[in-house]
């Protein structure tokens, strides 16, 4: 799905307006209803709504959700609406006029200027209609002080299209007490960029788009960079077994990859990378993890380094047809050198992860030595050690967009919504995946599966998408049965084929 920005947005919604055509008040009608209807399948007739209107047209939609809820039953709505200078936007004030026909004067508050706050309890809901997309600048004044009064409350609160004070796309410059903190945002038609931001999930809660009928000429006319990973766009990159196939045309692996202590990590990838669907895979380990290797993962062929402990040597890649190095391998300086020296020796697919990315944050100017189509996978963590402390998200997003130009490679930013940044400047935003998964080796889970992909012959692009989307799968089935609390990365890499058969079984 493609992500727009609120100027986007806006030009969308005019298109709509004169080609299907449909009034204003009739889009943010139909826009209304499909909030209402999100809000009546979470909380029945017998709920305290507060709705919180503010002048302009998220107003609008605001005092129109509160009507069509009294209309639908529901019995205890109060809104205020706050118009400081006397002017609300004509759809707004419409819809004033039809609110006022169904709701008890006693219920229903215009605020000028003192404002009396209501009592909110937790079993209250405030629907927050203050400002949408179209905000461009922080709060301040009255409407900040307003925001602080609502975050302090106790209360359940759903936004509308955008938390008050959420811009859509970077908020660097907003305060970060002077925005709505939502537990539910009901955005339209599309994502928002800022709803994609780790950072700013304390803003947003949780996030559904509603289909508000906006014409889809319109949106795929619009030009943008930045995209969700859907199911359907996952299966048809999937690659279909000949039934002529054997180990030998489905891919030869090597990984690199564990350390005295952390032959975990070894294990988790080389688990990912088989499940993945790779023919071969080679491991290379420094000898004291060769037998916790060869027990955990029996498939796989393991390759001693002469050291006990540590990485020490580099090895010939010719025979493979993918690369992946980092887990586990610690950031020793005998290791550092050679990962650097084995990063130059690969001219294929080559995924570079963990304390590999540590080694080259030691020092940066090896970076000029990752070759061109290079697949990072850093947290965010990681990726400021190769690139600088970032502000905020929306920075580092920023920052891993022109990375991944700079070295004409991949940077697969992970986390929530992981964020797979490509050369030509795209990002991708996973959807699938949960907060179990933050769990130590899930990250090592990835790093084989991606190399695995890449092994078989998969593009780099399709091996980012579907590897981070199968491996976030995973976790969702894992959670299922496993709980997020008690879910290890062990089982992410049991239900891979499972996520694997749901994507080629249902599509």
């Amino acid at each position: 799905m493609k992500i727009l920005s609120a100027s986007q947005m806006q030009h969308v919604d005019r298109y709509t307006m004169a080609h299907e055509p449909i009034s204003s008040i009739d889009l943010m009608e139909r826009a209304s209803r499909e909030v209402v209807k999100a809000l009546k399948r979470r909380w029945r007739q017998h709920t305290s709504f507060v709705v919180m209107a503010g002048p302009g047209n998220n107003g609008g939609d605001a005092l129109a959700v509160a009507r069509l809820l009294i209309i639908s039953g529901y019995d205890d709505v109060v809104v205020y609406l706050f118009n400081p200078h006397g002017k609300l936007s004509p759809d707004c004030d419409t819809n004033r006029e039809r609110l006022e026909k169904v709701i008890d004067e006693a219920s229903f508050h215009v605020v000028t200027s003192e404002f009396d706050p209501p009592q909110l309890t937790a079993d209250t809901v405030i629907v927050d209609g203050l400002f949408g997309i179209g905000l461009s600048r922080p709060l301040e004044g009255g409407f900040a002080a307003l925001v602080r009064y609502i975050n302090q409350s106790p209360a359940t609160i759903v936004s509308i299209d955008m938390p008050s004070g959420l811009t859509a796309e970077d908020n660097r410059h907003s305060n970060p007490k002077h925005i709505v903190h939502a537990h539910h945002t009901l955005t339209f038609a599309t994502p928002k960029l800022s709803l994609m931001i780790d950072d700013y999930h304390r803003y947003y809660g949780r996030v559904e788009v509603l289909d508000i009928g906006l014409m889809a000429e319109a949106i795929s006319e619009q030009p943008s960079s930045f995209f969700t990973v859907e199911r359907a766009d996952v299966a048809s990159r999937i690659h279909r077994r000949s039934p002529f196939a054997h180990k030998g045309t489905m891919g030869n692996a090597l990984l690199i990859a564990g350390s005295y202590g952390m032959a975990g990590a070894a294990v988790l990838a080389a688990r990912g990378c088989l499940r993945s669907g790779v023919g071969k895979l080679a491991v290379r380990t420094p000898r004291s993890c060769v037998l916790p290797l060869q027990i955990g993962v029996v498939e796989a062929t393991v390759w001693a380094d002469p050291a006990e402990t540590i990485i020490t040597e580099v090895v010939g890649v010719d025979a493979y047809s993918a690369v992946g190095i980092g887990p586990g391998l610690g950031t020793n300086d005998v290791t550092g050198g050679a990962v650097v020296s084995q990063v130059r020796r690969v001219h294929g697919p080559l995924v570079v992860d963990a304390d590999a990315l540590n080694i080259f944050g030691k020092r940066q100017a090896w970076l000029q030595h990752l070759p061109e189509g290079v697949v990072l996978t850093p947290h965010p963590k990681e990726f400021d050690r190769i690139d600088g402390e970032s502000h905020d998200g929306y920075e580092r997003l920023m920052r891993a967009q022109q990375l991944a130009a700079n070295i004409r490679g991949y940077v697969v930013l992970k986390g929530h919504r992981t964020a797979i940044c490509m050369p030509d400047g795209r990002v991708w935003f996973n959807t699938t995946g949960n907060a179990g998964m933050a769990t130590g080796g899930s990250g090592d889970v990835l790093t084989g599966i991606i190399t695995g992909l890449l092994a078989q012959g998969y593009s780099r692009e399709d091996a980012c998408i579907v590897g981070v989307y199968v491996h976030g799968l995973a976790g969702d089935i894992a959670a299922e049965r496993k709980g997020e609390i008690s879910m290890t990365a062990g089982d992410i890499a049991d239900c891979l084929p499972e996520a694997y058969k749901q994507l080629i079984i249902n599509n």
